[in-house]
C-alpha cells in the first residue's frame, strides 16, 4: 500500500507536538515558582519558551523530513514496508542525530545553570527542562502521533 501524507497533518501534529513541548517547562516552573523557589515568569522566562519552540520545532522537522524522504523511497520498492515501519526507520535514522544534538546543548545549559550568574539560573532551567521534553516528544510523540493519525485515515477510507 503507498502512503502519502499532507503537509497539513505535519504541521497540526507539529503544533499538537510543540503544545506538549511548552506545556511541561511552563507547569514545572509554575509549581517551582510558587512552591519552591520563588521563581518569577518574565523576559528571560518567555526568551527560553520561544528557544525550546524553535529546537523542538527543528528537532521535529528532521525527523519529517527523514519520514517523507522514506515514504518517497518506500513508494519504488518492490514491496513497500507498512507505514508505522517507514515511521520506526525515519526515527531510528534519526535518533542518534538528535540525542547528540540536545545533550551538546542540554551540556552547555547544565554548565549556564551551575556556573552562571544568579540572573540566568532560571532561564537556564526552563531551557533545561524544554530540551529534554522537546527531544523527547519530536522522536516519541509527534512520530507517533503520524503513525496515529494515518492509522485513523486508513479506517475511515474503508
Amino acid at each position: 500500500m503507498l502512503f502519502f501524507v499532507s503537509s497539513w497533518k505535519y504541521g497540526i501534529i507539529s503544533i499538537v507536538a510543540l503544545l506538549h513541548d511548552i506545556t511541561i517547562p511552563t507547569g514545572v516552573f509554575a509549581v517551582l515558582g510558587h512552591y519552591l523557589l520563588g521563581f518569577e515568569v518574565n523576559t528571560l522566562f518567555v526568551t527560553a519558551i520561544l528557544v525550546i519552540l524553535g529546537f523542538s520545532v527543528h528537532d521535529t522537522i528532521v525527523v519529517f523530513d527523514r519520514v517523507r524522504e522514506n515514504l518517497k523511497n518506500n513508494r519504488s520498492e518492490k514491496h513497500p514496508r507498512p507505514f508505522d515501519e517507514v515511521v520506526g526507520m525515519s526515527i531510528s535514522q534519526t535518533f542518534i542525530r538528535s540525542i547528540n544534538t540536545s545533550l551538546t546543548t542540554l551540556f552547555a545549559v547544565l554548565v549556564v545553570y551551575l556556573v552562571g550568574p544568579e540572573a540566568t539560573k532560571s532561564f537556564a532551567l526552563v531551557l533545561l527542562i524544554g530540551i529534554f521534553f522537546g527531544t523527547y516528544s519530536s522522536i516519541f510523540i509527534a512520530s507517533n502521533l503520524l503513525v496515529t493519525v494515518q492509522k485513523w485515515q486508513d479506517r475511515k477510507k474503508k
